[in-house]
């Protein structure tokens, strides 16, 4: 699992740790058991301070999505996290922005990004 963060989002670094964290278990890309990047070793990958991941740490171990175990790291818990109706528009209100930007910055329209986006359904479906 790859952790990206998004400095343009406005979105607290920590948030976004949290949050694609608990997609990833959503999605069974994360199992119960398996072991997260270390403190040290996120806050590198993202060049963020260390503070920052485990803050994000302790919130998930806080909602029992995560165990930390002195010295063995942290390990994804066995409860399967609830992704709230919140979250999901919150993360979908991330997604269409950042899309909707990125075709404005290349001329397309918001007709070209839906003709764009059903032909794409229809192609995979």
């Amino acid at each position: 699992m790859e952790i990206l963060i998004d400095i343009k989002s406005g979105v607290p670094f920590y948030r976004q740790i949290i949050e694609q964290i608990k997609f990833a278990i959503a999605r069974g890309e994360l199992e119960p058991g398996d072991r997260l990047p270390t403190v040290r070793q996120l806050a590198v990958e993202l060049s963020i301070n260390p503070n920052t991941v485990i803050r994000a740490y302790r919130e998930l171990e806080i909602e029992g999505v995560v165990d930390t175990q002195q010295g063995s790291g942290t390990f994804v818990g066995h409860e399967k996290p609830e992704v709230d109706r919140l979250e999901k528009q919150r993360m979908l209100d991330q997604i269409l922005t950042d899309l909707l930007a990125r075709a404005s910055s290349y001329g397309l329209s918001l007709d070209d990004v839906l003709v764009g986006l059903r032909q794409r359904k229809e192609a995979s479906s």
